[in-house]
């Protein structure tokens, strides 16, 4: 993925009976919203791969507090959360503290709008605009085959200009 210095940014999948369960952070912490970005771009091409996410559009997590020893010697976690919609939805107000970040996936089967047909996701930064550290975000799409169509990111963000951006800050603020 990304390098700064002699330490790479390393992610890996991690799968249960071929269903995704999160990604693996080895090395070191992506340091900015393009390494964010990069991060986003595997975890898409990931979700275009069918049968892959449990169910659908799908809540991850990022986690810096892991069980000791670490999986993999891994420095961090991304993992689901739960899905958007249905009987297993996330609900508002299930983070005690602010995470460092969420994600939202979704498969080519449940892609939003105009992007019917094509695996998508959104990762957001959440910021303390009140301290002056501005909210985050990156967009990635793929086609089916996980071609990237689509690469976004912004600083100064208004959560509410984006649905995905929206949804996510909405889980976090509950």
């Amino acid at each position: 993925m990304a390098e700064a210095g002699s330490t790479r940014v390393e992610v890996t999948p991690m799968c249960v009976g071929g269903t995704l369960r999160g990604f693996l952070i080895l090395g070191r912490w992506p340091q900015d919203t393009v390494e964010w970005a990069q991060f986003l771009i595997v975890a898409v091409r990931t979700a275009a791969v069918p049968g892959m996410l449990p169910a659908g559009s799908t809540v991850f997590r990022v986690i810096e507090d892991l069980p000791d020893p670490a999986p993999y010697a891994a420095i961090g976690l991304v993992l689901i959360e739960g899905s958007l919609v249905g009987d297993d939805a996330i609900e508002p107000g299930r983070f005690g503290a602010l995470p460092p970040a969420l994600a939202v996936l979704h498969p080519p089967s449940e892609s939003p709008g105009d992007r019917a047909g094509t695996a998508s996701g959104c990762l957001f930064l959440p910021g303390l605009p009140h301290l002056g550290l501005d909210h985050r975000a990156a967009w990635v799409e793929t086609d089916a085959d996980g071609v990237v169509t689509r690469l976004t990111s912004k600083a100064d963000l208004d959560p509410r200009a984006d649905v995905d951006t929206a949804v996510l800050a909405a889980l976090i603020a509950a």
